[in-house]
């Protein structure tokens, strides 16, 4: 109870505790109606009882969002000096023929997650090009949706576990079916996004061509949750993979390698000096006791299984018993953010409290404040950053840490290859593989000016 109390301190005030026995919700004492939309995000058990954490929705009960979020049109212009005139103006050529078209995106969630991320800056530059961008996100029409859809989402990349036809048939398409009740998306083109969604393409609720884009790792996919997606994959016109290394048998339809992307322009990636990284951080260090001036190992991700947190923090505290690296008073920085689309989160939060063991060099952080600015400050400040996931589609944090001229040590795995270079912008390792990952923290630490030039 302790560790689930110290989670729903770094919450927002939109979570809550849910009692089963009394059928209510609780939010300092005041019990909230069960109409309300809400997303679960961890289950715990407490004085035999079941207490469950939830997120609220401000938006009116309906299922598909109808209302996108108010994305303003990018200026292309300002991206001259990032990528160069002729490119910037080339895109606007090839938007021409698509001026005034619909594209259309359906995702599971407006928060958290490399999609959503990714999407807030695709959604203005489409806008700026002409096209009429639209987002729409799905709501679980059941509480136990996005446990389901969290299951597949791990099968796909290789964690067995059990699952029923209850779960594939009574909750997963019936909250895709729920979605579209009386709902059409009316596009010129559209993508849907990763497994969330993907069984929406049978219902003939999409006006013109569709999509679905993978940004998972599923080389290692579980047989039958595979063969349960291929019909909806295939009823799709074509399908969109981060490699092609993950494109398993059975896929029909065109198939396309497309990388996922950063806005370089973004509050989380403008290019800062370490000056104004440190006053932009000012705030979030004093709220947490984090001292200003000590190296940081930094890690970002969502608190998740395969982000392999849990290693990070091992090597950490084992290289702080070296006395050459004790010397240099490392600090290791974990920050996470919640999705309701992974109910899964929080319980992971907690059991990265209890690897930390109340150590005070180790900072666990979530759902920081001014989220992205502080993000793009730290990638600018750390002297490293790891990311040892044992699955990774892409990994957009291995992106914006190199963006901002930060050396990486990231696992041989999913897309992160495709970024680092080994010895040259950071170094690769096997994600389980705590003495090579102690070695590089520590070469990194030791020598500064060397992870300057990687």
């Amino acid at each position: 109870m302790r560790i689930l109390m110290g989670c729903l301190s770094k919450l927002s005030k939109n979570y809550f505790f849910y009692a089963k026995k009394t059928g209510c919700f609780i939010k300092h004492g005041h019990r909230l109606p069960v109409f309300q939309k809400r997303s679960i995000l961890g289950i715990f058990k407490f004085n035999n009882q079941t207490v469950r954490i939830i997120m609220f929705h401000d938006q009116s009960e309906q299922y598909l969002e109808k209302k996108y979020p108010p994305f303003v049109a990018a200026d292309l212009n300002i991206y001259n000096e990032t990528i160069g005139f002729e490119r910037v103006e080339r895109l606007k050529q090839l938007a021409l023929p698509l001026e005034r078209k619909v594209w259309a995106h359906v995702n599971s969630t407006y928060e958290g997650g490399g999609v959503a991320e990714m999407l807030k800056s695709v959604i203005p530059l489409a806008r700026g090009l002409g096209i009429d961008a639209q987002w729409h996100c799905m709501e679980a029409h059941t509480e136990d949706f996005f446990f389901v859809t969290k299951k597949f989402h791990d099968l796909i990349q290789g964690v067995e576990q059990p699952f029923s036809t209850e779960e594939l048939h009574g909750v997963y398409i019936d909250n895709s079916l729920k979605n579209f009740e009386n709902y059409t998306v009316k596009a010129d083109f559209t993508i849907v996004h990763d497994p969330q969604p993907c069984a929406t393409s049978v219902f003939g609720n999409y006006e013109g061509p569709k999509l679905w884009r993978c940004h998972i790792d599923t080389t290692s996919a579980n047989k039958l949750i595979w063969n349960f997606f291929l019909p909806f994959i295939n009823h799709y016109d074509g399908a969109i993979f981060t490699d092609k290394s993950f494109v398993k048998p059975g896929v029909k339809k065109p198939v396309y390698q497309i990388a996922p992307s950063i806005d370089p322009l973004s509050l989380k990636n403008r290019q800062l000096t370490k000056a104004e990284a440190r006053r932009i951080l000012q705030p979030l260090f004093e709220k947490h006791n984090i001292e200003c001036g000590r190296p940081i190992v930094l890690a970002v991700s969502r608190y998740d299984i395969h982000k392999n947190q849990a290693t990070i923090i091992k090597a950490f505290k084992q290289i702080k018993e070296d006395k050459e690296v004790r010397e240099k008073n490392p600090l290791l920085v974990m920050v996470g953010n919640t999705a309701t689309d992974d109910p899964d989160g929080l319980a992971m939060y907690g059991r990265m409290e209890e690897e930390r063991e109340n150590d005070v060099d180790i900072f666990l952080l979530m759902n920081i404040e001014n989220n992205d600015e502080n993000i793009g400050a730290l990638m600018r400040l750390a002297n490293q950053f790891v990311h040892v996931s044992t699955k990774e589609g892409f990994g957009l944090v291995v992106t914006e840490a190199l963006w901002q001229g930060t050396p990486v040590i990231g696992s041989n795995v999913g897309g992160i290859p495709q970024q680092v270079v080994d010895n040259k912008t950071g170094f690769l390792v096997e994600p389980f593989d705590v003495e090579k990952i102690k070695q590089h923290m520590k070469y990194l630490l030791l020598h500064p000016d060397e992870g300057e030039i990687l």
